[in-house]
This record gives C-alpha cells, sequence and structure tokens, in this order.
C-alpha cells in the first residue's frame, strides 16, 4: 500500500513538474512573476517555474513589428484638414518594461502617433506637407522613440503612408498640374521650333557658301584656262617669228604675210576693215613677186 502511494506521489510531482515545464522559441521572452511580483524575464531555452508560485505573465515577442493605422485628419498650417495614414516599424528591447510600462501598448503607440502627427503637420502648410515626406518621417521616429523608451520599446522607423487633400484641393491640384505639363509642353514645343529654324537657317548659310566657293573654283580655273590659251599663243607666235627670222625673210615677204593675214581678217564679220599706209605700194610688190616667178 505504501508502495502505491509512493508511486502516486511520485507521478503527481512528475506530472507537475512536466506541466509546469516551459520552451522560449527563439526571437522571444517570458516575464514570470512571482507571488504576484516581478521574477524574472525567461529567455530562450528550456525552463521550469514553481507550481501556483509562480507565473507567466506576459510573452513577449523580440522580432520587429509593423502597425498600419488608419488614417488620422489632420490639419496644416494653411488651415486645409486632409486624412493621413501611417506605418509604424518598432521591436521590444526590454520585455519588463513592455509588460509594465503601460496598459495596451499598441493603443498607446497608435494615439501617440496620432498627436504627433498632428503636432508636425500644424507646422507645415499644404504644399510642405506633400513635399515633406522625409521630414515628417524623421521627426516622427525620432518623437516616438523618445517617448516610448520607458515602455521598453524601439521605433526604428516610421512612413507616411499616404496623403488625402480634400477633394476640392485634389481637383484644384490636379488642373496645377495640367497646367505645368502643358507649359513645359509648349516650352519644349517652342525649343524645337527654334532649333529647327536655326538648323534650316545653317543649312542655307553652308549652301551659299559653298555655293560661293564653287563659282570662285570656276572662276579661278576659267582664268587659268584663258592664261593658259594666251601663253600658248604667245609662244606660237614667238616660235613663228624665230622661223620667219631664221629662213632670212626679206621685207617683201614679211609685207606679203601681213597681206595674207589682212585678206583673213577681211573674211570676218567685220562691217570696218583700216589698212594701214605701209600697204599702198602693194600692188607693185604683187607684180614684182609675180614677175620673180615667172622667170
Amino acid at each position: 500500500m505504501n508502495l502505491y502511494l509512493i508511486i502516486a506521489v511520485l507521478i503527481v510531482i512528475l506530472v507537475l513538474i512536466i506541466s509546469n515545464i516551459r520552451i522560449v522559441p527563439q526571437a522571444s521572452a517570458c516575464v514570470v512573476e512571482r507571488l504576484g511580483a516581478y521574477n524574472k524575464t525567461w529567455s530562450v531555452g528550456i525552463h521550469i517555474k514553481i507550481p501556483i508560485i509562480d507565473k507567466v505573465a506576459k510573452k513577449v515577442s523580440l522580432k520587429e513589428s509593423v502597425i498600419d493605422f488608419p488614417p488620422q485628419p489632420v490639419i496644416t498650417r494653411d488651415n486645409i484638414t486632409m486624412q493621413i495614414d501611417t506605418v509604424v516599424f518598432f521591436l521590444i528591447t526590454d520585455p519588463k518594461l513592455y509588460a509594465y510600462g503601460v496598459d495596451y501598448p499598441m493603443a498607446a503607440i497608435e494615439n501617440l502617433t496620432a498627436t504627433t502627427l498632428r503636432n508636425i503637420i500644424g507646422e507645415l502648410e499644404l504644399d510642405e506637407t506633400l513635399t515633406s515626406r522625409d521630414l515628417i518621417n524623421t521627426r516622427m521616429r525620432t518623437i516616438l522613440d523618445e517617448a516610448t523608451d520607458p515602455w521598453g520599446i524601439k521605433v526604428n522607423r516610421v512612413e507616411v503612408k499616404n496623403i488625402m487633400p480634400p477633394p476640392d484641393i485634389q481637383e484644384a491640384m490636379e488642373k496645377q498640374m495640367r497646367a505645368e505639363r502643358e507649359r513645359r509642353e509648349s516650352i519644349i514645343r517652342a525649343e524645337g521650333e527654334k532649333r529647327s529654324a536655326i538648323l534650316v537657317a545653317e543649312g542655307h548659310k553652308e549652301a551659299v557658301i559653298l555655293e560661293a566657293e564653287a563659282q570662285k573654283e570656276a572662276a579661278i580655273r576659267s582664268a587659268e584656262g584663258e592664261a593658259e590659251a594666251i601663253l600658248t599663243v604667245q609662244k606660237a607666235t614667238a616660235e613663228g617669228l624665230e622661223r620667219i627670222k631664221s629662213v632670212h625673210a626679206d621685207e617683201a615677204l614679211i609685207k606679203l604675210k601681213s597681206l595674207e593675214t589682212l585678206a583673213v581678217v577681211a573674211n570676218g564679220q567685220a562691217t570696218k576693215l583700216i589698212i594701214p599706209a605701209d600697204f599702198q605700194n602693194m600692188a607693185g610688190l604683187v607684180t614684182s613677186f609675180k614677175e620673180m616667178i615667172d622667170k
């Protein structure tokens, strides 16, 4: 009977031990209380708690978490009401502070994000709000990280997910952007037409220059041809004179050749013919030359 009792007690003890064994997985932690007071924080591994005395008060994930808050109404410095929703990336660095620092930490972060966002946007105008996302993200991250430090939470990053102005403001912005695009299109078209006119003018200029150079080259070639022809005629005349001189031609022969030349000239289109005074005795010269041949 005593053996059975001992076995039963051992079984009860074994069951209690097994039921109070806790395995903490990676990137997790457990906050343990003893008799209602904080005792220790369990990290990764196997742990055994004392039945009835010890209690796991909170299980905490140490991985980075993301909270996507719904859009919040905010008012800019120029009194424009818009909806802005944000995304907060955070992780728990101290499980004890996270467990005892604040009730409902996620709700606390959401409210803190909304009030911080309203304060930052209230200092900016509409245009600044739309173009200063990096500034808003940086300021919100700094403020939230400092405020949540006593809660054992570290805010790594805050992103403004969407900015939604009122419909009338959105329509006005679209009209403004459309007008800006049309203005840029007109500028680009005008620059293209200007460039085209410049290219046409430059092409015409180059054509005129090339034509002038061609005419210049043709004139030079023509002048060179005429000069070469004159030189050739002069050279032939000089050679003829040299030959006449070499055969010892007398004055009568020279005058006869001149007469032949005169006859050739008379066959042209000229209406007037001027005969030198030396040719008045040409008839007698011709008669004498004929008599010489007859002998």
